[in-house]
């Protein structure tokens, strides 16, 4: 019996407004990420992406929150994902609120980068390409082979 693992990397891409999500989306693959898996709020990750952290083989390369809830939807899911993680998977948080105090809090709480999420077409371009270049800096040397 052979069994077939899809490990090729992924996304995990946390939005609760679905446009936001289908546009970063559109916005990252075209600068070269891999395949985008989308959850629809915290709660869905929480449902669906928490079980497949349990096994190496099925994690995503990145994790990105954009949650719009509430102004501190981001920073208590990374609080709540930081945790169940470590510092095995990087975690990218889209920010509103680009301020000193913010950020730090965020990465306090274990986001290993923050971008801003602009409203200008091509400010948020550079931002999506911005994070698929810390994605592929934050590549494992040593996944090659696992």
């Amino acid at each position: 019996m052979n069994t077939v693992v899809d490990n090729t990397p992924y996304y995990a891409l946390v939005d609760d407004d679905a446009h936001s999500a289908h546009l970063l989306t559109r916005m990252l693959l075209a600068h070269g990420a891999p395949r985008i898996v989308t959850f629809a709020n915290a709660t869905d990750a929480i449902a669906r992406l928490f079980p497949s952290l349990a096994t190496p083989a099925t994690w995503p390369s990145l994790v990105i929150i954009d949650l719009k809830a509430h102004s501190a939807a981001n920073l208590e899911f990374v609080a709540l994902l930081a945790p169940v993680i470590g510092n095995d998977i990087p975690v990218v948080v889209m920010a509103q609120r680009p301020d000193r105090q913010h950020i730090a809090d965020l990465h306090d709480a274990g986001a290993d980068a923050v971008f801003t999420r602009h409203a200008e077409r091509d400010a948020y371009r550079r931002e999506a390409a911005n994070i698929v270049s810390f994605w592929a800096r934050s590549q494992r040397l040593d996944a090659v082979g696992m």
